[in-house]
């Protein structure tokens, strides 16, 4: 791909790994990016869950049912949050129709505590994804994501977290859909 063909990216996007791409933090991810600046780009993988529940990491939180997400490889000591709905946390930032990343997480515990959010507004990611300055657009040309600027909502709050990038892929149509059916190890077909 050349440079003029790379889609300017924003934030709200969703990088749909490519389907032969072996790195094994990303194998089939789908990252919702949340931020894209000249000095780097980070977001979180959306369809990876981890072995640990939200109790186990805030015991405020023990009471809900909710599953915990491998954000991506870089500091995975650290948790995050987005939310759907309405901005209810003043301090969040927007990712696209009523997706929003972030803001005052004892005002978030409080909130789901209350029941004025409810846990299925609400997706937590251990780590991130991050590029440097210049690296997710070398990326890009080098053909490792493809970009779904669609509506994103939908993926990130209502597909089960294992057919979300079979699922885009096909919504891409074209290409994408073929290679949506393509195997994990060609050698094995």
């Amino acid at each position: 791909m050349d440079q003029h063909s790379i889609p300017k990216l924003l934030a709200g996007n969703l990088l749909l790994s490519a389907p032969f791409l072996n790195d094994a933090n990303f194998v089939r991810s789908v990252i919702l990016l949340c931020e894209h600046e000249d000095q780097g780009s980070f977001g979180f993988v959306i369809n990876k869950p981890s072995i640990l529940a939200l109790g186990d990491l805030v015991k405020e939180l023990d009471f809900l049912e909710c599953e915990v997400f491998g954000g991506g490889p870089v500091e995975q000591n650290t948790l995050h949050f987005i939310y759907f709905g309405s901005q209810i946390l003043p301090d969040s930032k927007p990712l696209g129709e009523e997706i929003w990343w972030g803001g005052d997480f004892s005002t978030l515990v409080h909130l789901l505590k209350s029941h004025q959010l409810e846990v299925d507004q609400v997706r937590f990611f251990l780590g991130y994804s991050g590029w440097d300055q210049g690296q997710l657009q070398a990326e890009l040309a080098d053909d490792t994501w493809v970009v779904y600027s669609g509506a994103t909502t939908l993926p990130v709050f209502e597909n089960s977290s294992d057919q979300i990038w079979r699922q885009l892929m096909k919504v891409m149509g074209g290409e994408f859909e073929i290679q949506s059916n393509y195997p994990l190890d060609p050698r094995l077909n």
